[in-house]
């Protein structure tokens, strides 16, 4: 270790002992392991030292930019504003495949720049490689070229960006620090920085299906990744969101694209367009585009000829017919009464174990499995009637996973809606949006 500033013990202790990491320290870990001389055994321990003692906001902004300074950053070109948007992941969240040509359509540029499923939520690239001749793959020209000609663009990250971050987030996975709100919201903004934009939004979800089980926890993961945004120049909102219940109807891949399809030529689930709406509003508030009204743009069809515009020009067909399965199971109602309960985790992993997600980031999907909810909390059922269809390629994976989905609902003699999902605020008037969290809205 000759020649560096710091050895990674006097690091790992100082952490232990619950003080404060110097800008130096934090600098200087973060590039050591990138490089490798801090071995994996040695950032794990100061991983859980992190997780168990915390982090300020100080120490995580430098951690941010530390790894945001251990790779590229881009800079992306466009004569709109560019705005960005993130979420943190949940079951049915097919927001950004409607978001990003609606936000383009209203003026914007809208840079996404995405990445896979892991488990029980599913990947935003991996939804829209169902799409025929889709690909995720672009250079940095040609996202900056889309952008000016279509205003919005969804496509895979470029490996140069923060790897450090890449190289942690893999370790977190296997030493069971993901738990850790301040290196879960450095590894969102260390890739969101690094992209060059200066406007975020962030959908923070709560609840079953999110990663952030509670209200209190997706708060303080709000708040964190808006003092991060701050510290680095981002103007930088959360809206604090519910996953207790799937979004939409559609859980998977190709049933995803199909249902975004529906909500851009101006239907689709109600729950869906609501979010949408929300969050475009947001996007074009950051992006000093109040005037626009993205509810009567999405009506209007515009959102779906940028949305076709966008698919085109990363090689797709958007006329093309989706991918089918070559199994349908359909699941039906025994009895008589309300739904009362639909576990967004509980579908998750259904639609995980038919073939739309993975245990490994190098496993394939399956573009056409999924679950349909043909049922949602408050809906009345009778026997007989279809609650779920689930799409597989693999038609022995059914009968693994009913139990799983069986567990995931309830159906009662009474109407009480779906219960776990909390109030939604009295200016929001619905229960998809549950809070604002910003450098103007705090708490």
């Amino acid at each position: 270790m000759t020649g560096e500033s710091f050895t990674a013990v006097d690091v790992i202790r100082t952490k232990r002992d619950g003080s404060r990491l110097s800008d130096e320290q934090i600098r200087w870990v973060v590039d050591a392991y990138t490089r490798g001389v801090v071995a994996d055994e040695q950032m794990a321990a100061l991983a859980m030292a992190i997780l168990l003692r915390g982090m300020d906001a100080a120490e995580t902004a430098c951690w941010t930019g530390a790894m945001i300074d251990s790779g590229e950053r881009l800079s992306l070109r466009s004569s709109r504003p560019l705005v960005d948007k993130h979420s943190t992941g949940g079951v049915g969240d097919k927001i950004t495949l409607p978001l990003a040509p609606l936000v383009a359509a209203c003026g914007a540029a809208v840079p996404q720049l995405s990445g896979r499923g892991l488990g029980h939520t599913g990947g935003t690239l991996d939804k829209l490689e169902a799409i025929p001749g889709w690909r995720a793959e672009l250079s940095t020209d040609e996202i900056s070229r889309q952008l000016e000609d279509v205003g919005a663009v969804v496509c895979a990250t470029t490996p140069t960006l923060a790897p450090a971050d890449r190289k942690l987030y893999a370790l977190r996975d296997v030493t069971a620090t993901v738990d850790s709100v301040p290196l879960i919201a450095s590894s969102i903004m260390s890739k969101k920085i690094a992209e060059g934009v200066n406007r975020l939004v962030l959908d923070v979800k709560t609840g079953s299906g999110a990663f952030m089980k509670t209200r209190e926890q997706a708060r303080e993961l709000a708040k964190t990744l808006v003092e991060i945004g701050a510290a680095h120049g981002v103007d930088t909102r959360a809206v604090l969101t519910a996953m207790d219940t799937p979004l939409g109807s559609a859980v998977g891949n190709a049933v995803e694209v199909a249902e975004a399809v529906e909500v851009l030529r101006g239907g689709g689930p109600a729950d869906v367009v609501e979010l949408t709406v929300a969050l475009a509003r947001e996007m074009l508030a950051l992006a000093g585009l109040s005037d626009a009204d993205p509810a009567r743009v999405l009506a209007s069809g515009e959102a779906y000829e940028t949305w076709c515009r966008m698919i085109h020009a990363q090689g797709g067909d958007p006329e093309a017919a989706l991918p089918e399965p070559a199994h349908v199971h359909v699941v039906e109602a025994a009895e008589e009464g309300t739904m009362t309960r639909l576990d967004a985790y509980g579908v998750g992993v259904v639609a995980w174990r038919l073939g739309a997600g993975r245990t490994r980031k190098d496993d394939p999907v399956q573009s056409a499995a999924g679950v349909r909810c043909l049922v949602k909390p408050g809906e009345r059922v009778e026997p007989g009637r279809p609650l779920f269809e689930l799409h597989t390629d693999t038609p022995e994976a059914v009968a693994a996973v009913l139990p799983t989905l069986r567990a995931a609902y309830d159906i009662g003699g009474e109407d009480t809606g779906n219960g776990a999902a909390p109030a939604a605020t009295e200016a929001n008037g619905g229960r998809i949006v549950l809070e604002r969290v910003g450098s103007d809205v705090v708490g």
